[in-house]
């Protein structure tokens, strides 16, 4: 079968940004001017067509990656527009994972924001290439060469701007194209009609100014350019768009466009920028894997004719369709019907139909080409990061790696028959969301949910409620506290029972040493001389495992530590995995509290943003909290203050900045590191989690 899109003619990308900063409205002006949808929805009417969750439509933001596919000028572009929330990041990760290209939507009067650093980094890891849209144009106070200056001392990229605003706040009517230096006017109420003319004369040296700074930017980076600079040539318009669409792909410059989506201004030329600047599948290196059975190197390039391997980015249980799974192709075809492998988990499994997606609607296909990101139903035993491929070639891709959980809360249903029910809804929500955690308190009997915020939570309790009718009680929220040990130690299991007949005997010796943290758990085999038989050092690396999540002394999680199996004994009649599983848990347990260990919290990034005559109480009030200021900001007549603080410390700081500043601030948080936690405080803590256990 032919490919409905030439692979040169396919886009991948993803709307990116802080939250508030327009991204779902540029997303949703997308749709309309691309013919995929007959008007625009709005967020804060709750009508956006990529916002179809009921939270999202009654909080006015984005909780979930929602993906849809469009044309343009003989484009297609495959489009996920992706939350600006903190506590939603995950989202934002799985999708950078897959996507070839991003557009970075900026506020034009706030700048690039604490979440746009966020966003910048996770598409640095995944090597996205990008372009930015400077949003809201027509607000007071913004200010398009401000934001330019932000992107290359806040995100350390070489920002490029390609349009220049014409006119600003109230009087902004249009832009500046400084490529083919014209200018592109929006009229007022037709969302979209555009004119072209000619620079009015009062631009004329501001356009000259800065198409020459553009100019020697792309000369600084491209020889094809650099050679008729030098010579002092006139520069073709198609040899300037051929050297900005190398360095946007190459990712060595971010051009830079402006233009205001609430009232489809500027949306047009943002399409042909992405159609003309951001990489194709073919432009962006081939996907390299590795082969399960002998670890070597597999290329995956992007060609119908490859065998196929694709890698399932996002699961979600559709009340309608079942388990949805959704799957980049990076080579190959895949059809419905057809027999894949997941190479994570030596398993085949069949694809029952594939869909292009529209949000949370759909269209159904029969197969897809590579280059392609499709929903798949059949999946059942595939889960977010595994790699699926044809048997005849078994490849690997990297996993997605997500942030650690912050924040627990206790949860019961409120009637006890829905125990078994609950149980299977966290199995699903955890199943979507990886960034969701479960676990048992074997203490209470109690469910402890685990994310990586307050509002993450609350979303969390209201589907239960909504989408699967569960009515739970909750706990407070608790901070996800760990601990680490400070010094080795050595130290014995020993787990022998006789009861009459078989017994049961481990015996092992275990180091234990901290790691750099971050390290995480790693599990070490010295053991020499058959001590320990091989069939059994499994079972004490899961021992040791289970102890480590369960916890030390003050009850919290072992992180940064690494345990190593030296010596022990066995018996050749009564020893077992089982034994040896627990023989390592005793010992674990048995050296952790020689180790000394100390206590870790989570340390957030924290962005305040107030009119600078309230600056004094807010800075007196996170300094009560333990916060490190790290740099205080002016914005115009507002103060930018940026900390690290406790995330132990910022219960109800919403409503003490609030009071503090008339209701005239704005804050964003984001997890930052792991960090030991002082003496005093630490004490205080352990006592508190006693008193509650």
């Amino acid at each position: 079968m032919t490919r409905s899109f030439a692979l040169d003619k396919v886009r991948n990308i993803g709307v990116i940004a802080h939250i508030d900063a327009g991204k779902t409205t540029v997303t949703e002006c997308i749709l309309h001017h691309t013919g995929r949808t007959y008007k625009i929805g709005g967020v804060d009417e709750g009508t956006a067509v990529m916002d179809w969750m009921d939270q999202e439509r009654e909080r006015g933001i984005t909780i979930t990656s929602a993906a849809t596919t469009c044309e343009w000028s003989d484009y297609r572009i495959n489009l996920i527009d992706t939350p600006g929330h903190v506590d939603f990041t995950a989202e934002v990760e799985r999708s950078l994972r897959v996507l070839d290209g991003g557009v970075v939507v900026l506020d034009a009067v706030a700048g690039v924001e604490a979440q746009s650093e966020m966003v910048w980094r996770q598409a640095d890891r995944y090597r996205v290439a990008r372009i930015c849209f400077v949003n809201k144009m027509d607000r007071v106070g913004a200010d398009f060469y401000r934001t330019v200056s932000m992107i290359e001392s806040r995100l350390n990229a070489t920002a490029v701007p390609i349009q220049l605003p014409l006119g600003v706040e109230g009087e902004f009517r249009g832009v500046i194209d400084l490529i083919e230096r014209k200018t592109i006017t929006f009229e007022e109420g037709t969302r979209g009609a555009v004119s072209v003319g000619d620079i009015p004369d009062g631009e004329r040296d501001n356009v000259a100014r800065y198409r020459h700074v553009m100019i020697e930017k792309l000369a600084e980076k491209d020889d094809t350019i650099l050679l008729p600079y030098l010579e002092g040539q006139e520069i073709p318009v198609s040899l300037i768009r051929e050297s900005v669409r190398r360095l946007t792909v190459a990712n060595r410059i971010v051009p830079v466009l402006c233009g205001s989506a609430l009232k489809g201004k500027g949306v047009r030329p943002l399409l042909d920028a992405i159609t003309w600047y951001l990489p194709s599948p073919l432009d962006v290196p081939d996907v390299i894997g590795f082969d399960p059975r002998s670890s070597g190197e597999v290329v995956c390039s992007a060609r119908d004719e490859e065998p196929l391997a694709a890698l399932a980015f996002k699961v979600v249980s559709d009340p309608f369709m079942g388990r949805l799974t959704y799957v980049r192709i990076y080579s190959g075809r895949m059809e419905s019907g057809a027999q894949v492998l997941n190479a994570v988990k030596s398993k085949r499994e069949r694809i029952g139909r594939l869909y292009l997606m529209h949000a949370n609607r759909r269209e159904e296909v029969t197969e897809a080409d590579a280059g392609s990101i499709v929903a798949a139903v059949g999946l059942r035993g595939s889960s977010t990061g595994d790699t699926l491929c044809s048997p005849a070639r078994p490849v690997v891709f990297e996993a997605i790696r997500f942030a650690e959980p912050v924040l627990s809360m206790a949860i019961e249903p409120k009637a006890k028959s829905d125990g078994d029910k609950l149980e299977d809804v966290l199995g699903k929500l955890a199943d979507e969301d990886p960034s969701f955690k479960v676990r048992q308190n074997s203490d209470t009997g109690q469910a402890l949910i685990m994310g990586m915020g307050e509002l993450h939570l609350e979303v969390m309790v209201d589907r239960m409620a909504r989408e699967f009718g569960i009515q739970v009680n909750v706990g407070k929220p608790r901070v996800a506290y760990r601990e680490a040990i400070t010094r080795a130690v050595q130290s014995e299991g020993r787990f022998v029972r006789q009861t009459g007949g078989r017994g049961q005997y481990g015996h092992v010796w275990l180091k234990l040493e901290p790691g750099e943290r971050g390290s995480g758990y790693k599990f070490v085999d010295a053991v020499k001389g058959g001590t320990i038989p091989r069939e059994y050092i499994s079972a004490v690396a899961a021992g040791a495992r289970e102890a480590i999540e369960t916890g030390g002394p003050a009850g919290y999680p072992v992180v940064d530590v690494q345990v190593t199996a030296f010596d022990g004994s066995y018996h050749d009649v009564d020893s077992s995995e089982l034994a040896f599983k627990i023989a390592a848990s005793m010992g674990v347990k048995a050296g952790l509290p020689k180790a000394r260990p100390v206590l870790l919290e989570p340390i957030m990034k924290l962005e305040i943003v107030a009119p600078s005559q309230f600056t004094g109480d807010i800075i007196g009030d996170i300094n009560a909290r333990r916060a490190r200021i790290e740099r205080i900001d002016t914005q115009g007549d507002s103060s930018v203050v940026g900390c690290l603080i406790p995330l132990g410390e910022t219960f109800g700081i919403a409503t003490a900045l609030r009071s503090l500043s008339q209701g005239r601030v704005s804050h964003t948080m984001e997890f930052a590191l792991y960090e030991q936690v002082p003496a005093a405080v630490a004490e205080q803590i352990v006592n508190r989690a006693g008193a509650v256990r």
